[in-house]
């Protein structure tokens, strides 16, 4: 065996920085984390996988329920890369798991998180239909107005979960509002219908108004009656 040696590899080193965010919590602790927790449903995500440095120098060793602050930290996702200005010796921080804080870096200033927009409620859709529904057809559209340019036949039925919107004849049956929207209307040039219902508040033909039958008409409901109303 030779007594020479391989040269040992290089060890190759180079530098990497990150920020690192500094949460500095304030007495009383139970209104800090009702703050932090709306600051985190408005900027979802924020803390994910960033490195948190606790500030503990504006607390104090009879601080109420800071035994409880890093475990209420860590339940929340944050990652507590260090702890500063605080003192181990403090009985509420006796059995915390107190990372050794990062030597040196130097304060970026106040970081606002952003606030993320709420998603609305999503857009209503309607379906339209050009030709007229034929007997025997059946139309169902939940999510939304129906607009029919043009007649509903008898045999035929349509139902909606908005309102249903008929420019022709309704000799067929009209169902609106289904899936409990009590606001939704039925209109048609000519209300001539077998049954029309909102909401599951139903009219038959001979339950009709007169006075609004072969009509343009509009049909409403008003606590647990169908209203029968003349359209201009």
């Amino acid at each position: 065996m030779s007594g020479t040696h391989p040269p040992l590899p290089r060890i190759r080193m180079s530098g990497r920085s990150f920020l690192a965010l500094t949460l500095t919590p304030e007495a009383p602790l139970e209104d800090w984390l009702v703050a932090l927790d709306h600051q985190i449903t408005r900027s979802v995500g924020f803390f994910a996988g960033k490195p948190v440095i606790l500030d503990l120098s504006m607390m104090q060793a009879d601080t109420p329920n800071l035994a409880f602050l890093l475990p209420a930290l860590k339940e929340r996702g944050i990652r507590v890369l260090g702890i500063e200005n605080g003192d181990r010796s403090w009985p509420a921080v006796a059995d915390w798991e107190w990372p050794e804080s990062p030597v040196g870096g130097r304060s970026s200033g106040p970081i606002t998180a952003p606030e993320e927009e709420p998603e609305g409620p999503p857009a209503p859709t309607t379906l339209l239909i050009e030709d007229p529904v034929r007997s025997g057809q059946h139309i169902v559209w939940p999510d939304g107005d129906v607009v029919i340019l043009g007649a509903v036949a008898s045999g035929a039925e349509v139902s909606a979960g908005g309102s249903i919107h008929i420019y022709g004849a309704l000799r067929g049956r009209a169902i609106a509002g289904i899936g409990g929207h009590g606001n939704a209307r039925i209109y048609t040039r000519n209300l001539a219908a077998e049954l029309v219902a909102i909401d599951g508040f139903y009219a038959t033909a001979e339950e009709m108004d007169p006075a609004c039958t072969e009509k343009p008409a509009q049909v409403l409901l008003s606590g647990e009656a169908l209203l029968f109303r003349p359209l201009p």
